[in-house]
């Protein structure tokens, strides 16, 4: 069996098995597999692929086929432009969320020209958040907290890899108890996903991806609401909180977090879909 015809069967049996991009994501499983990037590959098209390697193929379309995440299976996942490892035990970054860091970096630009800042991500997973504010902001100092120490150990791996192990500071714990000061800026994509809601989520998201990490509690905002309580006393004057939400939370959130600062600027922005999607509370 040549290449050309193992993408054209194995394109056939996931779109038979409802996976969305079949063409796509049979390259990347097979560039995957072979070690080439998409320019080798369609020039080795015609190429036989060996009975080791059609067998190691069928077994990564297999697992694709049970929903398992293509980003778990190829060990990795783009966000904000860089490379990040990414395995069971962490949420997959996802494009929405670099929301997040668009909004850092923004508030960094305009309030901080002569000094450097000291910024939190909290529940940082994978670590793509945090690292890629260090990567964008060299002077910065990044603490960057989870209470899973599996998700701790994948951020140290990316942290290793981009060269950042000695500017964001890995810290286990819940939420913002594992901070030693006051910060500048928290941000954080906690779980907001309802209780209702858990059991309408993809089967990729809802059996493999850490349920920690989505589960919200009944309105969603459990963790939301406590990261703003805590962050009180965390938080410097002057400082941002930013917070990525779910759909249709936005007016709860911001009620919950003008009771809380009455004082401060409470805001909303959307993502490119135009959905409400981060949180957005500048304390005076």
């Amino acid at each position: 069996m040549t290449i050309k015809e193992a993408l054209r069967q194995a394109s056939k049996t996931l779109a038979s098995g409802s996976i969305e991009d079949a063409p796509l994501e049979a390259e990347l499983l097979l560039m995957h597999l072979l070690g080439i990037d998409r320019a080798k590959l369609y020039a080795r098209l015609e190429d036989e692929l060996s009975p080791g390697d059609a067998q190691a193929f069928a077994q990564l379309l297999k697992r694709r086929l049970s929903h398992e995440p293509i980003a778990y299976i190829l060990g990795h996942r783009e966000f904000f432009g860089h490379d990040f490892y990414v395995a069971p035990g962490v949420l997959i970054p996802r494009p929405e969320s670099e929301l997040l860091v668009e909004k850092a970096l923004d508030f960094v630009k305009s309030e901080f020209p002569y000094r450097d800042p000291v910024i939190a991500e909290i529940g940082t997973g994978s670590g793509a958040i945090a690292i890629s504010l260090a990567l964008l902001l060299p002077n910065a100092k990044i603490y960057a907290t989870d209470i899973s120490p599996r998700a701790l150990n994948i951020a140290r791996v990316n942290c290793e890899k981009h060269g950042v192990q000695d500017r964001v500071y890995l810290l286990e714990g819940d939420l913002l108890d594992p901070l030693p000061e006051a910060v500048d800026i928290i941000l954080a994509n906690l779980p907001y996903i309802r209780d209702e809601e858990l059991s309408e989520l993809s089967a990729e998201i809802r059996m493999f991806e850490p349920m920690e990490a989505l589960a919200g509690g009944r309105q969603g905002l459990d963790k939301v609401r406590q990261l703003l309580e805590e962050a009180r006393g965390k938080l410097r004057p002057g400082g941002l909180i930013l917070l990525e939400i779910g759909a249709g939370q936005g007016r709860a959130v911001v009620s919950l977090a003008k009771d809380l600062f009455p004082k401060a600027r409470v805001e909303l922005a959307r993502d490119l879909a135009g959905r409400e999607r981060v949180l957005s509370v500048t304390i005076p």
